[in-house]
């Protein structure tokens, strides 16, 4: 019966170190990032710099750009404007649509502080929501609401 067990228990161990090694040299993603359709390139840059403090990594061309890579951490969103293209945010869709990127924040308390000192505009404030998450909201000029926030 030890001969069995050994090798019930070797085989055991094996399969669970192959499937541990093949999530392993799984590539891991690092972010998402979502891509706005925005009515002007320059102003939205502004917003998000200004008031949220994002930097912007790219844009095209240097004067009055119509694509922008803009970034604050792990966070990244695309900014592309097209003549005769609205901007269509999913609260614009839909009412039970309510966010257009959620942005994970460890510690939203501190990063609301920093918003309001900067004299960001919430549309909804920092809170415990009814569905299991603390944070809040913030609209961009197109419409485009971030909710930045983890759960609770």
């Amino acid at each position: 019966m030890a001969f069995i067990y050994d090798r019930n228990d070797l085989l055991s161990h094996t399969l669970s170190h192959t499937v541990q090694s093949a999530l392993m040299a799984r590539p891991l993603m690092s972010g998402i990032s979502p891509f706005f359709v925005v009515s002007n390139v320059g102003r939205t840059i502004e917003f998000y710099c200004k008031k949220l403090g994002f930097e912007t990594t790219f844009q095209e061309p240097e004067q009055n750009p119509f694509f922008a890579i803009i970034r604050r951490d792990g966070a990244q969103i695309l900014l592309k404007s097209e003549a005769g293209v609205t901007p269509l945010p999913n609260p614009q869709r839909h009412p039970s649509m309510r966010w257009d990127a959620f942005v994970y924040v460890s510690d939203p308390d501190s990063l609301a502080d920093e918003f309001a000192a900067h004299d960001t505009a919430f549309s909804k404030s920092l809170k415990d929501t009814a569905d299991g998450l603390r944070g809040f909201e913030v609209t961009d000029p197109d419409g485009y609401v971030l909710f930045f926030g983890r759960p609770r």
